[in-house]
């Protein structure tokens, strides 16, 4: 199996906290609602301008996560980078050959630099991108949404195949109601190229990590440890429990990748960094569940950054941590003491 990664998501934070620098690193994004405000040609003119940034933006996000160590070369793309893509309104002006042309060739060259410097990428459509629900137009619309994260991954490279070079589309399970069978009726309605980017992760509230491994057989899993902490009410996973062993094989020999972050800092502002968090503690002392699902800012938490090294024996994580690229270049110092084959 390949050496490990980790990396950060979406945003990046610059170290001079300037806001010129975080403007250029970073996407943008327009609403609908200013566009239909807007005649035509402004419209398509704004629409473009935004295009144009989000995909300079990216180049030089994958540019940065390419210069870092080889154990931080992992990096999640911004799904607001082609803003209204599915949008009726919107669909004439990525129609237009200009737009077009300039999408597949920032996008084609961003994917190549990617791929030779070994930077894995992937996305995560927001919570409301479902291929599972009894909401047959939520179902239409969540696969529309996941249709344009994959037209995203084929334009810079990676719609051949099994999940190439790691990359991947991330969601959650969608509507607990219809069940794993639910699933696997939204997978059947999917694109070949789509079906072979996805990946669904265990969530707080609907599909935990025990309700997905049904489905370990058609679709990668990607274990979040936050996300099962608060399901569970306290479990810690560990890299030799039974389950990561169907996690790895519904990956079918790619290196898995999973999420971690940890609850805010301000509500565990006297907790031992050394020590795990304690669920059943935190909700005795008067904390809400919902309140402990908030990631923190950085991982202030030495103990599950140990886990996380325990778990980089079999999978790659993303950082979910609100300082971003901060956060995680602070767990990738942590966890190299641990990995002699880091780079």
């Amino acid at each position: 199996m390949s050496a490990p990664r980790l990396g950060f998501c979406c945003k990046f934070v610059p170290e001079s906290r300037n806001a010129a620098d975080a403007r250029r690193m970073n996407t943008t994004t327009v609403t609908m609602t200013y566009l239909a405000r807007l005649e035509p040609k402004a419209a398509y003119d704004k629409i473009a301008s935004v295009v144009s940034h989000n995909l300079d933006a990216i180049t030089r996000q994958i540019e940065h996560v390419a210069a870092r160590p080889a154990l931080e070369r992992l990096h999640r793309l911004s799904s607001d980078l082609l803003p209204g893509y599915t949008h009726p309104s919107c669909r004439r002006f990525y129609e237009d050959p200009d737009l077009r042309d300039l999408i597949e060739r920032k996008l084609a060259s961003a994917g190549q630099n990617a791929r030779v410097h070994g930077v894995r990428l992937s996305m995560h459509p927001s919570q409301f991108c479902v291929i599972a629900s009894a909401n047959s137009s939520a179902v239409t619309n969540g696969v529309a949404e996941f249709e344009y994260h994959a037209d995203v991954m084929r334009h810079l490279g990676y719609g051949e195949g099994w999940h190439p070079d790691g990359a991947h589309i991330n969601i959650h399970g969608g509507a607990k109601a219809v069940g794993a069978e639910g699933v696997r009726e939204g997978l059947r309605r999917l694109s070949e190229t789509a079906r072979n980017l996805i990946t669904i992760e265990n969530d707080e509230v609907s599909f935990g990590l025990d309700d997905l491994l049904p489905l370990a057989d058609v679709v990668p899993l990607v274990l979040d440890l936050h996300h099962h902490w608060i399901k569970t009410e306290g479990e810690y996973i560990e890299p030799d429990d039974p389950r990561i062993r169907v996690i790895l094989a519904s990956w079918r020999g790619v290196r898995p990748l999973s999420h971690v972050s940890v609850s805010r800092e301000p509500l565990l502002a006297e907790h031992d960094i050394h020590a795990l968090p304690d669920y059943g503690m935190l909700i005795r002392a008067g904390i809400k569940p919902r309140d402990l699902r908030g990631h923190s800012d950085l991982m202030w938490n030495l103990a599950v950054n140990d886990l996380v090294a325990r778990h980089l024996r079999w999978t790659d994580f993303e950082v979910e941590a609100k300082l971003k690229n901060v956060a995680s270049e602070g767990l990738a110092r942590h966890v190299t003491g641990f990995l002699p084959m880091a780079g």
